[in-house]
């Protein structure tokens, strides 16, 4: 049962977020360093990112496979910028049963490469574009500091790999997945997310372009939460993925890929929770209401129980997912504490008096104490109950727009961006510099640039670092 009390965020929010994450029950410590065991109820959240994302990637036209978890050594070495851009982070089998093997064997950080092998052999004439394909899978990258779902040696994630005749319509299919990301991150996990373009330093190893959606926590820091990249034809080259064209010509492909990972699970508990614990979007919860039963002796418990069998029963018909708070032994206000520390979006506590006048108590886990607590009739109470839903749902992602627009501020100077970002916050501003001009700001600051936005303010200004003419605004920050 969980212990309530928590790290407040503005003491310790990195403190804050790993005690929230146990004591949430979304997982616990394994014996391997760097794993993280999901348990039940941060493995139902995951289940719902995962609907949400598969329901729209069938429904523009990709399919699911899978592929092997070893990849042979020699394959990443095919493209020099990807195994380079990874190699620090790969673990690497060279026994088994007992035998040194041949070949090491690569325990997969992601997939093109052992992908792209596959599609030399599926891809022979422009008939057979484009391939979409997606895989649910688990990955593996060695990392020194490790966080709860942020950053795992291994972790949960999907990753598209698609095949196209032309560069047009690999960047249409790589754009089309970001909206498919955003789309999701803002409609279902209540997420406003900034879509843009990565810089060349900070791109996929291996690619030509590299589109992202980055969001705002609440200690103000970026988190990278979904990324679609155009990789050109360099793996195709790397690997001989060719077709014949219309013309009876021999092509390269042109390929992409885009993937997103249980690092939207702590998107999700950073973006929205509070000094209380989670407070999570209906769309995503794994319960979105949670009856409490309130009695005193046996003769209010048979009363209030047939109550909260027939308006569960009425909710559950209504497509609501729920779960019935039962536990003997434990107070209703150690419940009503436990739920605000899993996030359960409206809790419903049903007592004698309840049951005499017909009504029940809604709360609703975005906003605390009376404000957000109501009486209401039992009669058409899913009706009731689903626009609550609906009203918490789009107040989650109010309260974090709100937060995070506030956050953001106009910088003309590298003076102002150090001093923004030592304070906290997103600095945006016009940038016209190169890649060691990035290096040194992250050096000096510890801030990165996010994004290239794609809502960019036309015209032109001048680079805070550099004072020379610039195009394009940029967002820097530091982040996770």
């Amino acid at each position: 049962m969980a212990s309530q009390a928590v790290t407040p965020q503005s003491v310790d929010f990195s403190a804050w977020y790993n005690e929230i994450v146990y004591k949430a029950d979304l997982a616990d410590q394994s014996p391997v360093r760097g794993c993280l065991i999901i348990k039940p109820y941060g493995y139902e959240l995951w289940e719902a990112i995962k609907g949400g994302l598969d329901r729209r990637f069938k429904a523009t036209g990709h399919q699911n496979a899978y592929f092997p978890l070893f990849i042979p050594e020699s394959f990443l070495k095919r493209e020099a910028e990807h195994v380079e851009g990874f190699s620090p982070e790969l673990a690497v089998v060279t026994i088994a049963g007992g035998k040194e093997l041949e070949e090491p064997l690569v325990v997969r950080p992601t997939s093109e490469t052992i992908i792209m092998d596959a599609f030399k052999q599926w891809i022979q004439s422009y008939r057979d574009l484009p391939l979409l394909i997606n895989q649910w899978a688990n990955v593996v990258r060695w990392e020194l500091r490790t966080r709860p779902f942020l950053r795992t040696t291994e972790f949960l994630w999907q990753e598209g790999h698609t095949a196209h005749a032309t560069f047009e319509e690999a960047e249409a299919e790589t754009r089309q997945m970001l909206d498919v990301y955003a789309d999701f991150a803002m409609n279902d996990a209540a997420i406003p997310v900034i879509k843009g373009r990565k810089t060349d330093r900070e791109k996929f190893a291996g690619a030509m372009h590299t589109y992202t959606i980055e969001a705002m926590m609440r200690d103000r820091k970026a988190l990278q939460s979904g990324t679609s990249h155009n990789l050109g034809q360099n793996f195709a080259k790397a690997f001989g993925i060719q077709y014949l064209d219309p013309n009876n010509q021999l092509q390269y492909a042109w390929t992409t890929s885009w993937g997103l990972s249980t690092r939207m699970v702590g998107a999700i508990v950073m973006t929205h929770g509070d000094d209380k614990g989670l407070r999570l979007p209906p769309k995503v919860a794994p319960y979105q209401v949670v009856i409490v039963p309130i009695y005193k002796n046996d003769d209010e418990r048979a009363a209030v129980e047939e109550a909260v069998t027939r308006l569960a029963k009425e909710l559950a018909g209504a497509g609501i997912r729920l779960h019935v708070d039962r536990r003997d032994g434990v107070s209703p206000g150690f419940k009503f504490n436990d739920w605000e520390m899993r996030g359960v979006p409206v809790r419903l506590e049903i007592g004698p008096r309840d049951v005499e006048k017909g009504t029940a108590a809604l709360a609703r886990r975005d906003h605390p104490g009376k404000e957000g607590k109501q009486f209401v009739e039992q009669a058409g109470l899913a009706a009731r109950v689903r626009d609550l839903l609906d009203d918490v749902q789009a107040s989650l992602f109010r309260q974090a727009a709100e937060f995070r627009d506030a956050n953001i501020h106009d910088v003309s100077s590298y003076d102002e961006l150090r001093q923004l970002v030592e304070q906290g916050g997103w600095a945006r501003g016009w940038w016209a510099g190169s890649g060691d001009d990035e290096a040194r700001i992250k050096e000096e600051t510890g801030a990165t640039i996010r994004c290239i936005p794609f809502d960019q303010p036309g015209g032109g200004g001048k680079c805070l670092l550099t004072g020379q003419a610039a195009e394009r605004v940029v967002l820097f920050a530091k982040a996770y």
